[in-house]
């Protein structure tokens, strides 16, 4: 079973229902959801998507919504190492390489983003939902 990190942009695409990107989104999640995949994200990913989705909508809905999200995803530890090493790294986007090394630090197999460009020094496989959902159905 593949072990994979989601970035906020495929979790606010259903959370906020964002059209055409809701679809592959929603199945990657649901997935997560029913086990078929161990989905992972970071505290980062939380605090991000309450602050988007407070003032898209409301507090409470952001809360309900994370609530939900906690209960299908795990959350990756960030401590100081995955810190310095993305103070380091050769990654444009700082708060992408925190999510990176806190991924490779728990030997996760692919990063789902829509963001692939800010990935691009990475060692692990990074897809969109909808390449990622492709791997899966070859796969089975």
């Amino acid at each position: 079973m593949h072990k994979i990190y989601i970035d906020s942009d495929v979790i606010l695409d259903v959370f906020a229902k964002r059209g055409q990107f809701y679809h592959s989104s929603a199945k990657l999640l649901s997935y997560a959801e029913t086990k078929k995949i161990n989905g992972f994200t970071t505290p980062l990913v939380f605090a991000n998507i309450y602050y988007v989705l407070r003032r898209m909508k409301s507090k409470e809905y952001a809360l309900q919504s994370l609530r939900k999200l906690r209960i299908i995803v795990g959350v990756l530890p960030v401590d100081q190492k995955h810190i310095d090493l993305a103070l380091n790294s050769k990654f444009t986007d700082f708060e992408d390489a925190i999510q990176y090394y806190s991924s490779r630090g728990k030997k996760l197999d692919y990063i789902i983003t829509r963001n692939k460009k800010d990935y691009k020094h990475s060692s692990i496989t990074v897809c969109t939902p909808g390449e990622y959902l492709a791997i899966l159905e070859l796969k089975n």
